[in-house]
């Protein structure tokens, strides 16, 4: 195994790599810790595929990087027989994007694999939707979805449309792996890999059948007709690539009233109206909030820049102020409306499924039960969502009808496999028409939820720590932990331990050992008591660790305070560890 130094030093002399990379490695050569953290491991594939800092070294992001990545994938591709079917690719609106795009098109192309390249930025769920609408065996979406503005990545799909699960994922990081000589990566120019048949750029024919499975989803079209000149919708794209799709599909079904954030409008990979580009964050909607006190709007949305997350304001009359939901809430909201909608018209089938992550909240499971639906827990990711549905879909049974992460991502029908924040925010504005026409808002219809079901209310704490130090505080935080199972977590009882790296559930009263029954991951589930719950992971998309917790109240008042006492003893645990 080579040394950081040796690897940087081989950048610096091998002409494959361009004067412009070897001049900004020149750059750090006096700073062996930056050097280092270029240096020191491959850029690994995550939750997600890769993500990381746009820069020279084989753990950033680069032209190498990918020409490296999407080589692997041509490797798995063609020894799975499926090269004659071909790659969908998008990208967003970050830095080195349409670069990104282009370079891993022409290395498909240069390994006898067909390139369906869009002509311009598109939102991740159009490219989910683009692999199984082309016939393609897999996909590549160019996007570090809501990471900060340094940050660039590079999503794969498999050909069901949902990001690679194993064997697949596997499969690919192993191909990938054997590349040890980047300049060995084949290539070609765009105009041999156009004259070879291999390049064909896709667009507007695409984004028709997209848009109209979109609108395919609404399940109450006379609310909207009647309500269509009543609501008043202020949405931002956060400088992403959510502007024209979530407009288009607003428009064509019926809202007349959308008005756009124009300081977040345009695509722009600096974001420079916000710190960083997440929907979850207050200060993405404070120019959001702003318009729609002068609008009077209703509810306020904003997608992130690759547009699969939603983040929204909702309009309480009552007090006159816009309230937050969190993904939790506007996933809770969307599931019981799309499901006592389908029970209206007697669409619930015998064997209708609701799937969600573990770290998402428990008020999913209770609205499932309400309308006699199996609830299905998958591990953090949309893509083990996807592959329930592929799984229903192969085995015959399992209707899917709503799918959930907390982490502000959901997905209303089967025509795209990961979250659509194009669709949710359809979802919601339609769900905003119908509630007007019973008299009550957004906000009414979130209470009307915690008053049948529980007050549930659920929280994150994510400790950022970045480099080397920071993955090696994570490994050993995770190893604390999960050999000293606690007993209690402030006041609550821990009733069951969950260790999914393990493969592990055991009861903490009787001892028992039983599977989790889902695929190995680092993480760390404690179901309390009082229907509490707390879980530990880290993320696979940021240097980050993140605690998940969840509890239930007997109002607003009561979930408040109690989440906060159990967000203080989860900090205190946190503290101990740092």
């Amino acid at each position: 195994m080579k040394d950081y130094r040796s690897i940087y030093d081989e950048w610096l002399l091998n002409p494959y790599f361009d004067e412009a990379t070897r001049n900004e490695l020149r750059g750090i050569a006096d700073d062996d810790n930056e050097v280092k953290e270029r240096f020191y491991k491959d850029l690994e594939f995550g939750t997600a595929g890769l993500r990381g800092i746009i820069g020279a070294g084989i753990n950033r992001m680069n032209i190498y990087v990918v020409r490296r990545a999407t080589q692997g994938l041509a490797n798995y591709i063609i020894k799975q027989g499926g090269a004659l079917k071909g790659v969908a690719i998008a990208y967003d609106s970050r830095h080195m994007s349409p670069e990104f795009a282009e370079e891993a098109a022409l290395t498909l192309a240069a390994n006898g694999i067909k390139a369906y390249k869009f002509e311009s930025l598109r939102p991740t769920p159009e490219l989910s939707f683009a692999v199984r609408e082309l016939g393609c065996i897999a996909g590549i979406n160019i996007t570090a979805s809501h990471n900060p503005p340094e940050y660039n990545g590079y999503k794969v799909y498999w050909e069901d449309g949902a990001q690679f699960t194993p064997p697949h994922d596997k499969g690919v990081t192993k191909e990938v792996l054997a590349i040890t000589d980047l300049s060995a990566v084949k290539t070609m120019t765009r105009e041999e890999a156009v004259a070879a048949g291999r390049y064909e750029i896709i667009g507007a024919e695409v984004d028709d059948k997209y848009i109209a499975h979109v609108k395919a989803q609404v399940v109450n079209q006379k609310a909207i007709d009647r309500m269509q000149d009543e609501i008043r919708v202020v949405y931002t794209p956060l400088h992403g690539t959510g502007n024209l799709p979530v407009r288009r599909a607003l428009k064509e079904i019926g809202f007349t009233h959308v008005y756009v954030v124009p300081q977040q409008e345009l695509p722009d990979g600096d974001f420079p109206t916000v710190s960083y580009p997440n929907p979850e964050a207050e200060e993405a909607f404070s120019l959001g909030l702003a318009l729609a006190k002068e609008q009077n709007a209703d509810l306020v949305l904003a997608t992130d820049p690759d547009a699969d997350r939603l983040g929204v304001y909702v309009k309480d009359d009552r007090s006159g102020n816009y309230i937050p939901l969190t993904g939790n809430m506007s996933g809770s909201l969307l599931c019981e409306y799309v499901l006592s909608q389908k029970q209206e018209r007697g669409a619930i089938p015998a064997d209708g499924q609701v799937i969600k992550s573990i770290v998402t909240t428990n008020l999913v499971d209770a609205i499932a039960k309400s309308y006699g639906c199996e609830l299905i827990e998958v591990l953090t990711g949309f893509k083990y969502i996807g592959q329930q549905i592929l799984k229903a879909e192969t085995t015959g049974y399992g209707t899917y009808l709503f799918g959930m992460e907390e982490s502000y991502g959901c997905l209303i029908g089967t025509y795209a496999r990961d979250k659509d924040a194009i669709s949710a925010s359809v979802a919601l504005c339609e769900a905003a028409a119908y509630y007007k026409t019973k008299g009550m808002t957004l906000w009414d219809a979130m209470i009307a939820i915690y008053e049948k079901y529980g007050y549930y209310k659920d929280a994150v704490i994510s400790i950022g720590l970045k480099g080397i130090e920071g993955q090696a505080k994570i490994r050993a935080i995770m190893e604390t932990m999960r050999n000293n199972t606690p007993e209690t977590v402030g006041t609550y009882k821990v009733l069951s331990a969950r260790d999914y790296q393990l493969d592990t559930v055991k009861d903490m009263i009787t001892g028992e050992i039983r599977p989790t029954g889902l695929p190995q991951s680092d993480v760390l589930y404690y179901d309390l008591s009082d229907d509490a719950w707390l879980c530990i992971r880290p993320s696979g998309t940021e240097p980050k660790i993140k605690f998940y917790y969840g509890i239930k109240g007997s109002s607003l008042e009561d979930a408040d305070k109690t989440s906060a006492k159990l967000g203080e003893a989860v900090k205190a645990m946190v503290d101990q560890m740092l």
